[in-house]
């Protein structure tokens, strides 16, 4: 069984509860949303790795072969997109099935407690239905007049999150799951959400370091046309508003 119902509840729970981020110094940006889910896996009785920079996702179960990746989000702020500095958003990694956990909360708050305004967990397929992709940062010397420096290309990919790819997330708590994971009796479909594959994809890239220039190569999608299913819940008590794909998700 996933852990993925149960968790989803306890988070809408602890909002429903008035249970607050808590900030531990001004220049936390990162972890404070972090603590406050890992709390809620705390509450459920769920083992964990804790999470630290530069790991895969954040929260990896122990009992469970499934992982939590968090993305905090400043309201009002950045929340078309979001930045994935070591690999692309994907539903599996590691034989671990992957959930991304999107909070929002006040940019300028007026103390170091503060709500999580709306949320949004979904299966990482939602964001991205490639599960292939192998991620590596690679390099090469000999760059510069003496043939000594050395060019990392690092990646970093920028994804749409959950509240620009489907509409009526906003202000809502929201669980987005592929049609055929069962779910608990108390969480109530809202929406049906189709994704399809686009015909080409992109292959490999070239820069020009002399005319700044960035060109892709792209190749057609051996799925192309595939059309990926997924359903969105609320919690029994919350508003059912209706969910859509936004236009350009579609």
């Amino acid at each position: 069984m996933s852990t993925v119902c149960p968790l989803f509840k306890q988070c809408v729970s602890a909002i429903r509860q008035n249970v607050f981020i808590e900030r531990m110094n001004v220049g936390d940006k990162e972890f404070h949303f972090q603590n406050w889910f890992e709390a809620r896996l705390n509450d459920l009785g769920e083992s964990h790795d804790r999470p630290s920079r530069n790991t895969y996702p954040d929260f990896r179960l122990v009992r469970h072969a499934e992982g939590y990746e968090l993305k905090g989000l400043a309201y009002p702020g950045r929340h078309a997109n979001f930045d994935c500095n070591s690999r692309p958003p994907c539903g599996e990694h590691n034989d671990r099935r992957i959930f991304y956990v999107f909070g929002r909360y006040p940019a300028n708050p007026d103390g170091d407690l503060y709500p999580v305004l709306d949320l949004v967990m979904c299966h990482g397929d939602f964001l991205n239905a490639d599960n292939m992709y192998f991620h590596e940062n690679k390099s090469f010397r000999g760059f510069g007049a003496y043939g000594d420096i050395l060019v990392r290309d690092r990646k970093m990919y920028v994804a749409p999150t959950p509240f620009a790819l489907a509409d009526g997330t906003a202000h809502h708590r929201t669980l987005i799951l592929p049609n055929h994971m069962p779910v608990d009796d108390d969480l109530i479909e809202v929406a049906t959400l189709v994704r399809r594959e686009v015909d080409h994809v992109v292959i490999s890239y070239h820069f020009d370091m002399r005319a700044n220039e960035l060109k892709t190569e792209f190749a057609p999608n051996p799925n192309m046309g595939r059309e990926h299913a997924f359903k969105a819940y609320r919690l029994k008590g919350d508003p059912l508003g209706a969910v859509t794909l936004a236009e350009h998700s579609r």
